[in-house]
């Protein structure tokens, strides 16, 4: 069983800012593994949804989570939903935005530090550091004081139009993870990809 975890805030005036990048990959997952909308329940502090998916050639038990207890409380929905379903660490994929990387880079991770990031932070606090993280670069403005802003502000045009590419390129280095291990995801996704003018 895996637990697949998108970082965010809650309500609708986050639902399109830079910071809520994990919920929308955890959204493009649920739309391609076909779950539907009646199956996410308010549990634990989250919006959560069960599904399984075939990996090789056994089905795998997923949980995605979208914590509602705003960033910098996010571990305290992941620790309840991993500690319910027994979900250790290793199987833990936490996606986020990624203000050290230029908007649309990703780059697949285990362990490691929060980077102040304050819904890692949070995370780690829980679960400790080991779990495997996809992180989404938003790219960081031009001055420290900008910073929550620019996270909780929304794409602009040109974000707007590469947003879906890098959406999908997540979700797919999720599916790498899980069908094929850490160490193939980061040499698949860790390079850095042209991108359409």
């Amino acid at each position: 069983m895996y637990l697949i975890v998108g970082l965010g805030n809650p309500g609708r005036e986050y639902a399109a800012t830079r910071h809520n990048v994990g919920f929308l990959v955890v959204d493009e997952l649920a739309r391609r593994w076909k779950v539907e909308n009646q199956s996410w329940k308010n549990k634990f502090g989250g919006e959560l949804a069960q599904t399984s998916i075939r990996i090789g050639t056994a089905d795998e038990q997923i949980v995605l989570l979208k914590p509602q207890e705003f960033m910098n409380l996010s571990g305290g929905a992941t620790q309840r939903v991993a500690a319910f379903y027994k979900i250790e660490p290793s199987h833990t994929v936490v996606i986020h935005d990624e203000l050290d990387l230029d908007f649309g880079k990703l780059r697949v991770k285990v362990g490691g530090g929060h980077g102040g990031h304050n819904g890692l932070r949070s995370v780690s606090e829980q679960l400790g550091p080991a779990y495997m993280r996809v992180r989404c670069g938003v790219g960081k403005p031009n001055t420290k004081e900008r910073t929550i802003g620019h996270v909780l502000g929304g794409f602009d045009k040109q974000e707007s139009k590469d947003l879906p590419l890098m959406i999908g390129e997540a979700a797919d280095a999720v599916e790498t993870l899980l069908s094929q291990g850490p160490t193939v995801a980061m040499n698949k996704h860790n390079a850095d990809k042209p991108r359409p003018a």
